[in-house]
């Protein structure tokens, strides 16, 4: 286990850094936040540039360092740059499209270079949900490959799934195909809807609890750990149910106590530019690659000062800005909801979570005339 999870402070470092090394991608996923293109950016950093990146990740100590896209595997200095964060001793994890380009040879090469984690997305449990979610016909079949190869040569492997109305449906055969894959971690997403993700895809708070009931199940069985993304407040489901079993005599393994490799699980209380920070291909840095604020460049600043000094990310910390029944919230410091889905709904970073259900305890919810509307206010372009 990573010594680091439980001794992060959040006010001088992240927990996690993610460095979107390019914007071009083959695939056309229906929730892809970045909007990918088919071609590179002239403005992406260049391979000098993110060697320096990396060394000031190296310098702020962050625990969890991944590389996405777009796919990064678009990027040819790919294996130059994992190399140089092995040589420092970052652990690099890294989130390819499952196309053509992921080959048997490429993830063998991966494995070279340093790489410590594969993630590959499955977001069905069949080839014809996978495919429509991802664009590209075969998708399926080459995230299956992809598994495979990584089994064979030995690296860990993640499997990111993003559920949304598209597959909800699903969500039984999903886990039951979880089950039967060889994974060190499952990370289940939740839509933000930002980028080419929709409104219409968005869960609701009920739906959200069931999907929350069925991972803590998988948690109490499976030989891989669990983690969510951008539904902070599985931390409070999590802690209600251990509580309930506690109450009634039964004493669980936390999933903690299964990690499968020293990368493990985020610590309470992360949140968008609270333990998280995302670097754009143009070296922009957000919250998350969830919430599209900036807070500066590091082609101008330090990500150091950046983190630390950045009033938007000093305010994100900041958990008594925090509106609605979240600023009320007993939870508020382990969860905090979504800032990214907040801000994608009502165009306010520090407004309630709008997917959760949960009532703080001896909170009123205002009368509906005096509600904020909600403008959906990325898709909106405002």
């Amino acid at each position: 286990m990573n010594p680091q999870i439980n001794t992060t402070d959040f006010n001088e470092r992240p927990f996690i850094a993610i460095w979107e090394v390019t914007q071009a991608c083959d695939l056309a996923c229906v929730h892809c936040r970045a909007s990918a293109q088919p071609d590179r950016s002239p403005m992406e950093l260049s391979t000098d540039e993110g060697k320096h990146l990396i060394d000031e990740i190296t310098a702020l100590k962050v625990p969890v360092f991944v590389l996405t896209g777009g796919d990064p595997i678009k990027r040819p200095d790919l294996f130059e740059l994992i190399a140089h964060a092995r040589s420092a001793g970052v652990r690099v994890s890294l989130t390819p499209s499952a196309t053509p380009l992921l080959t048997k040879e490429i993830i063998v090469r991966l494995k070279e270079a340093g790489l410590a984690r594969l993630a590959v997305s499955m977001d069905g449990a069949s080839p014809e949900t996978h495919d429509a979610f991802r664009g590209m016909s075969g998708s399926f079949a080459r995230t299956l490959d992809a598994v495979r190869w990584a089994n064979e040569v030995g690296l860990p492997l993640q499997i990111n799934t993003t559920f949304s109305r598209r597959n909800i449906n699903e969500i039984d055969n999903i886990v039951a195909l979880m089950e039967k894959l060889k994974i060190t971690l499952w990370s289940v997403f939740f839509l933000v809807p930002t980028g080419r993700g929709k409104l219409n895809d968005l869960l609701s708070a009920d739906e959200f609890e069931l999907v929350f009931a069925k991972v803590y199940s998988l948690s109490k069985t499976a030989s891989f750990d669990i983690k969510t993304t951008e539904a902070q407040h599985y931390r409070r489901y999590l802690l209600q149910q251990r509580v309930a079993e506690r109450k009634s005599g039964i004493n669980l393994p936390s999933q903690h106590d299964r990690a499968a490799d020293s990368i493990g699980r985020a610590p309470r209380g992360l949140n968008d530019g609270k333990g998280v920070i995302f670097i754009s291909h143009k070296g922009e840095v957000f919250p998350s690659g969830f919430l599209p604020l900036s807070a500066g460049s590091v082609r101008e600043q330090t990500l150091a000062e950046i983190y630390r000094e950045s009033p938007l990310f000093r305010d994100l910390r900041n958990t008594s800005k925090l509106e609605g029944k979240c600023g009320a919230c007993e939870f508020k410091e382990i969860c905090g909801g979504s800032r990214a889905r907040a801000y994608a709904l009502t165009g306010n970073p520090n407004a309630e979570e709008p997917c959760c259900s949960y009532i703080p305890k001896g909170y009123m919810q205002p009368a509906p005339q005096l509600k904020t509307s909600t403008t959906l206010h990325v898709l909106q372009g405002a």
